[in-house]
């Protein structure tokens, strides 16, 4: 018999009720503190006024009618087809670089990824600088090309390149962790079954990433919808031709209040709708990663 059994005096611990009036840690715990509370309040305010005035201002009366106007539609139009353009050559161009450095180790990768991540951290004014005295009349590339017949300096391909160049990485980063997460047993499964490498990629490592690929397709195409400092060095701001939406609210601010308003209202719209998609798609990715 051991000594436990033997002292009838022996009890088994039990929990013990907290008493009427005292707090226990756990209690403590679950309560913020008041200063990170205020601060939130603070910068919520800051970060949310300014977009609810602009709201307030811009969905009016006048909101349809002055969206109806040629210089919104125009604006609109631009935007919708440059930025359709850039997010399909970000598909086609930048997917493979993407699924290379996911898989592969070379010498000089560390160098092309970070090559290929400036453009995030690079303002974009930069970068409008930089194509222009490369691909403008008189840039490096300027002369080959007017001999060949083409001109892209301040025109609608001008815009599709200096959108591509400033979002395209965004979809790049995000295509590398997606191709990054498949499992590799999963495509070797496939291979020992007789798919070959192209029926591998279709069918399983294309289907896996599509939540990665898609979520940066979004923050590609709300970087570009938003671009506004290479545009505006490298295709100018021509009505109807290069002029995009954040073209037309800076074009606008000089001449009419209305069509500025509404575009912006429009643009926040847009915007909180692009952050939306992005958040469930990522929430999607991590309940499916965790099933």
């Amino acid at each position: 018999m051991n000594r436990a059994e033997s002292s009838p005096n022996t009890q088994v611990p039990s929990s013990v009720p907290a008493r009427p009036g005292v707090r226990t840690r756990q209690s403590k715990r679950t309560r913020p503190p008041a200063l990170p509370v205020l601060l939130s309040l603070l910068i919520a305010t800051f970060l949310l006024l300014p977009t609810l005035v602009l709201l307030l201002r811009g969905l009016t009366t006048a909101f349809w009618p002055t969206l109806s106007s040629p210089a919104v539609t125009d604006a609109l139009r631009v935007s919708l087809l440059t930025t359709a353009c850039t997010l399909l050559l970000s598909v086609l161009l930048v997917t493979p670089v993407a699924y290379l450095l996911a898989r592969y180790r070379f010498p000089g990768r560390t160098l092309l990824d970070t090559l290929l991540d400036l453009p995030i951290v690079l303002p974009p004014v930069v970068a409008g600088v930089g194509l222009l005295l490369t691909f403008g009349r008189n840039g490096l590339l300027g002369p080959p090309l007017e001999l060949a017949g083409v001109s892209l300096a301040f025109s609608p391909a001008a815009v599709v390149m200096a959108q591509l160049f400033t979002s395209a990485p965004f979809y790049l980063r995000t295509a590398k962790a997606g191709f990054g997460s498949v499992d590799r047993e999963v495509e070797a499964a496939a291979r020992t079954d007789g798919a070959d490498r192209w029926a591998v990629f279709r069918l399983i490592t294309w289907p896996l990433a599509f939540p990665f690929l898609l979520e940066g397709l979004v923050l590609t195409w709300a970087r570009a919808l938003g671009e506004f400092g290479a545009t505006v060095l490298f295709a100018g701001s021509l009505q109807g031709n290069t002029r995009t939406v954040t073209l037309a609210i800076y074009s606008a601010l000089e001449s009419d209040l209305a069509p500025a308003l509404v575009l912006s209202a429009v643009m926040v719209l847009l915007s909180f709708g692009v952050l939306l998609t992005a958040r469930l798609l990522a929430r999607g990715r991590v309940g499916a990663a965790s099933g």
